[in-house]
């Protein structure tokens, strides 16, 4: 919703700073399609080239994010301490009940629970996978830490390509506008021995490409850009705060230190206060029992 608010701002400032100077938008209405046509299109073009499908697939599902918001809520921050709480509880009491569930989380009870986390391949994959690796018995735990480290990073570039992607076309946009504004002038100049009036309008539909390009790159892509990387970077809080509190399980720490870790590292505005979480944990315990 703040996004489409900032658009808007954007537009109201540009184009009625533009009417309270005595501008018209009659040329710029005229010049405008062809002129989106050449700029969009010349970078559209160039995104599909500079992308591979499966980078194409990825840039046009996230770019929903730019005004859903980071898919993370603070709800489901407590969920997913909840969750890490319930295994880790199972781990230290019963190893063998816990194989069940991390061999096959879909079926499992606990995961059930917390359906939207469930739901998350990634955060499940990384769940399961660091519980069956505390199983093997590791000698240094900070073995499993690096992994989990090179895992979150790869994760991290992986979910960075729209942005990366959209910046890129940021970039070239400005670049693009000058490319139509060129070719308004070749076609300006064409029409060298018509008189001044008609000239003006040439040359302004010319420059409407320029302006175009630059407005395009650093009202609109570029800020959809630089959102969608905060989002990016909020929603990798997640990821990391499984593998902060499953490493403190891994060096033997009590359930409720590591779940407590956890807590402390989740960022503060989806962090739970203590007797928030301690009632969510309190619910888990009657429903176990």
């Amino acid at each position: 919703m703040i996004a489409i608010v900032g658009i808007v701002i954007v537009l109201v400032m540009v184009f009625g700073g533009y009417l309270a100077a005595g501008g018209k938008f009659t040329l710029i209405i005229k010049a405008l399609p062809y002129e989106l046509t050449m700029i969009g299109g010349a970078a559209v073009g160039a995104f599909v080239v500079g992308n591979d499908v499966a980078g194409i697939k990825h840039t046009l599902k996230e770019a929903g994010k730019i005004f859903k918001g980071p898919k993370w809520k603070p709800a489901d921050y407590k969920d997913l301490l909840c969750l890490l709480f319930e295994l880790i509880r199972l781990q230290r009491q019963n190893a063998v009940a816990l194989e069940e569930h991390i061999e096959n989380p879909e079926s499992s009870a606990i995961f059930q629970r917390y359906p939207k986390i469930l739901k998350d391949h990634e955060a499940v994959e990384l769940i399961c996978d660091t519980l069956r690796a505390a199983s093997m018995n590791y000698d240094d735990p900070h073995q499993v830490e690096e992994v989990l480290e090179k895992r979150l990073e790869a994760m991290a570039h992986h979910a960075g390509h729209p942005s990366h992607a959209l910046q890129t076309m940021a970039d070239g946009l400005p670049a693009l506008g000058i490319v139509a504004a060129v070719l308004g002038v070749i076609k300006t100049m064409g029409s060298i021995d018509q008189p001044p009036e008609v000239l003006g309008k040439l040359i302004g539909g010319a420059l409407v490409g320029t302006f175009l390009g630059v407005f395009l790159a650093y009202g609109i892509v570029g800020p959809f850009a630089n959102k969608l990387k905060g989002i990016v970077e909020d929603e990798m809080h997640f990821y990391r705060l499984i593998r902060e509190v499953l490493v403190a399980n891994l060096h033997s720490h009590a359930t409720n230190i590591c779940i407590e870790v956890g807590r402390q590292n989740t960022p503060g505005h989806n962090r739970p206060t203590f007797s928030q979480l301690e009632e969510a944990l309190k619910g888990t315990k009657q429903e176990a029992a």
